[in-house]
This record gives C-alpha cells, structure tokens and sequence, in this order.
C-alpha cells in the first residue's frame, strides 16, 4: 500500500479525534462555559451538521480542483478553527467554530477518498478505502481517550490545541507525501451526470439505513462519560479506559463487518442492527448495576455499532457506481444527519428527568428503524416475479431445413 495511502488516514485520524472526542469534554465544557451538559452535547450536533452540509456542498465545488493543494488547504481551515475554538470565551464562538471546522473536515473526507482510489491497483481500491475510513476507528480508539486524559489533566481547551498541532503535522505530511495531479487539476468530472447516477430509490434507503444505524450508536456513546460518572458511579479517571474500551470493540466489529460486507451486505446491516437494538436497551437497564456488566455491554456495543459500517460505507458506491464522487458525499452527510439528530433526542429526554441511560433506549429505537430500513431494502433487492423461462430441450441440434425451390 502506498506510503500516501497512511497519510490520508493519518489525516483522517486527526481530524476525527476532534468527530468524536466531545463525548469524554462534555462535563468539563459544561462547567467552564457555565452550560448544562445537554447543551454542551449540542456541540456535537454542530459539528455533525457541519459535515451533514459541507459534504455534497464541498464534494461540488472541489471537483476540478487540485487534490493535494485542496486536502492541505482543508486541513489549515480545520486546525484554524482549534485554535479559535481552543481560545473562544463563550459558548457560541466555540458552537460557531464546530460547524466551520466539520465543512472543513467533510470536504477532506471526499477529497481524500478520490485521492487513495488511483494511488492502487483496481484490486486493492477498496482496501484503500477501508484503510483511509480506518483512521476514524482508530480516532475512537487512541484519539478520543488521549483527549479526554489530557482534557482531565489540563483541561478540554488543551485537547483543542492538541488536535490543532496534530492537524498541522498532517498537513505537512500531505504535502510531502501525496502526489500532485499531472496536470494540476482533477480528471474532468460532470456534476449533471453524478446528479443522474443518483436517482436511484435503493440509494436514498441505503442513506437512511446509514443514518439510524450510526445513530443509534452515536447518541449512547455521545453521553457515554456522564452515564458512567452518574449512573454507574465510575470515577472520572476510568472514562478514558472505558472510552478506549469502546473503541477496541468497534475495531473488532471493524474487522468482522469488513469480511461479511463483501458476500452478505444486508444480512450483516440486519443482525448488526439487531444486535445494536438488543444491547442499547440491556445498557439502559444495567447502567446503575454492576460496574463489570457495563463496561462489558460497552465492549459489545462498540462492537456492534462498527460491525455495520463495511456495509455501509460500501453499499452506496455499488449501488451508484457512476456516482463515485457525489455518492460518498451523501453517505457521509448521511452519517452525519444521525450525528446531529441522535445527541439531540438524546439532550431531550435528559431534559425530560427520565436519566443519562435513557439515551440508549433512544439507541434501540434508531436500530430498530434502521432494521426495518433493511427489511425494506432486502425486499426491494429481491428480483421481480417474471414469466416461466423456456423449457430446455436436450438432444441433438435440430437440422436447419433446407428451402424448397418450386421448379416451373
């Protein structure tokens, strides 16, 4: 795999720390900027919606643009807004700053993908794009718990800088390592005949499907740190561990997703789903019991929530195939619809006084849409009832006969 292939996942890492790493701020930001900490989960509905509108937005206007010179300029717009977030005074900078900095995130996303997929042979395409959405996974893993630790040891605005000095390295990285298109700009592309490949019904309920499904995952994990502290009784230097925890088991169903994606797409979104709904609502009864029982169904849950995400990510690309560029934007602003509406339902029953684990019953109810999402798409896939075909007859191959000449 090409050297350049890391580096767009190492892109992809650092911006997705900051995706992801609220979910261990939320407290700390709800107490510095004097918030409640539903509020403060606003900021990851900022965020998503960033990237909910930046991703088709962005995806349209970078088509003919240079690659390299459009990731590196994408990341400095990112690490810019860390540093104004890092600085902000007040809640409202800092909710202002999400949003430009996921446009900013979404738009390399896109880029980086159409980047990976000439770097390899047609071959190996799709395990460059798992590698490039894997820095994601292991944003979750090693990006969020290191900036929860450090956030409890310096505070969430240290975080920022963190993600805002990372950024930069990896901006560097890129613009040493990627190559420049030959030209200097991207082969040419047609938006009206991306916009045609689209129009297909199975895509829109593919999107769907992916918004439950993220979804459902995003609003338990989004306030996984306060269900700890205050339902389960954790103390705040374990909501790292456990985070990474999550994580571990996401890359697990990474792993797994990854090898039943390839042969049974929806069957692996439907028992992934299913599994998802079943253990969303077992952590909502359990979150005040056992400290093992919890971080146990953590494990799983992370496991179940990226089990889907093969199917998921790649699903789209075949069912548009001549759509390559506006396709994956839909998805990932698909993803992000899920992240901006989940962590709100999930504020609202917070609000309500029905509790932290309230917000994975939230969960099991997006899965179980999502589960009937699959059901639908598997019925729509079925082929058509047509005529008996032809029966076949075996034996010798009939002589052609020979035309008749009529003498006169």
């Amino acid at each position: 795999m090409p050297l350049a292939v890391y580096v767009l996942a190492l892109g992809i890492f650092t911006q997705g720390t900051s995706e992801f790493m609220l979910s261990g701020l939320l407290p700390d930001i709800a107490d510095d900027l004097h918030v409640s900490i539903p509020d403060a989960g606003l900021l990851v509905s900022a965020f998503a919606i960033g990237m909910v509108v930046g991703a088709p937005l962005l995806a349209v206007a970078t088509l003919r643009l240079p690659r390299r010179t459009t990731l590196v300029a994408l990341q400095a717009v990112f690490a810019a807004c860390h540093v104004a977030g890092a600085l902000a005074p007040g809640y409202p900078l800092l909710f202002i700053t999400r949003i430009a900095g996921a446009l900013a995130y979404a738009g390399f996303w896109g880029v980086a993908v159409a980047t990976a997929v000439p770097l390899v042979p047609p071959a190996a395409r799709s395990r460059a794009v798992a590698l490039v959405a894997g820095g994601l996974t292991l944003a979750t893993i090693v990006g969020v718990p290191a900036g929860t630790l450090l956030s409890q040891y310096s505070g969430w605005r240290a975080a920022f800088w963190a993600v805002a000095a990372a950024t930069v390295v990896s901006a560097v990285a890129t613009l040493l390592v990627v190559p420049g298109d030959r030209d200097g700009h991207r082969p040419p592309a047609s938006v009206r005949a991306e916009l045609r490949g689209m129009a297909r019904p199975q895509l829109w309920l593919s999107y769907a499907v992916t918004g439950f499904a993220f979804g459902a995952v995003i609003v338990t994990f989004s306030y996984l740190a306060p269900l700890l502290t205050e339902e389960t009784g954790l103390g705040e230097g374990w909501v790292p561990a456990v985070l990474a925890l999550f994580g571990v088991g996401g890359m697990l169903g990474l792993v797994v997703g990854g090898r039943t994606a390839r042969t049974s797409p929806l069957a692996t979104l439907g028992w992934g789903l299913a599994a998802l709904a079943v253990l969303s609502g077992l952590l909502a009864v359990a979150a005040g019991g056992a400290t093992a029982v919890v971080l146990a169904l953590v494990f799983c849950l992370g496991a179940a929530g990226y089990v889907t995400n093969p199917a998921l990510q790649s699903r789209v690309f075949t069912l548009a195939p001549d759509a390559p560029t506006l396709v994956g934007a839909g998805n990932t602003a698909a993803f992000n619809v899920g992240n901006t509406l989940a962590p709100f339902l999930g504020g609202l029953v917070i609000d309500a006084g029905y509790g932290y684990a309230s917000v994975a019953w939230v969960g099991a109810g997006l899965a179980v849409l999502g589960c009937a999402g699959v059901g639908w798409a598997a019925r729509l896939a079925r082929p058509a009832p047509g005529p008996a075909p032809a029966a076949v007859v075996t034996g010798p191959d009939p002589v052609p006969a020979r035309p008749v000449r009529v003498r006169r």
